[in-house]
């Protein structure tokens, strides 16, 4: 690593690369420790749904919660609370709105603020990254599929590429939405 920019000099090709890349940039932070197989399965239970192994290897080999760009929120309540909820399944269950639920298995990660999330999709064995972001149209228009796996969203904040505003690949909202 790149210690004045803070950015990964080789791309991290393998999960036990990313894990590795991962522990590494979040060394100097106070995280809790790493969460345990059974709050994995807790977690699966409630979404039902398998997590992604990467998102597991990460939650089990480095911390419960904190790491990544904008701080993934906790299996369980560490203590540390890393967005508004204490938890993951508090999180998952603050989405459950039954006028707009969020499709099966879809899962959110990380608060970014402004009511923006990043979420994933425990449905695919990559985890692929949606975007939550209702200030861009509308809230019937907040959810969208991010072209990205949790692998590279994570490569990109790796190196230094993660967006502040609205993700560039994010899928744009309909033209003919009302409220755009």
């Amino acid at each position: 690593m790149d210690k004045r920019s803070g950015a990964v000099e080789d791309l991290p090709v393998t999960d036990d690369d990313l894990v590795l890349a991962v522990r590494a940039q979040v060394a100097d932070r106070e995280l809790p420790e790493p969460a345990s197989a059974d709050h994995v399965g807790a977690v699966e239970q409630i979404v039902g749904h398998p997590m992604p192994q990467l998102l597991r290897r990460l939650y089990c080999e480095v911390a419960n919660g904190g790491f990544g760009a904008w701080d993934v929120v906790s299996l369980t309540d560490t203590g540390d609370w890393f967005s508004d909820c204490a938890d993951i399944t508090e999180a998952f269950s603050n989405f459950a709105d039954p006028e707009n639920p969020l499709p099966s298995g879809i899962v959110p990660l990380m608060d970014r603020g402004c009511a923006m999330w990043a979420l994933i999709d425990f449905r695919t064995a990559d985890g692929q990254m949606w975007d939550w972001d209702p200030n861009l149209c509308c809230r019937a228009h907040a959810l969208a599929p991010l072209s990205q796996s949790l692998a590279e969203w994570l490569t990109d904040w790796l190196n230094g590429a993660m967006p502040d505003g609205p993700y560039p690949n994010r899928v744009q909202v309909a033209q003919d939405c009302p409220a755009r």
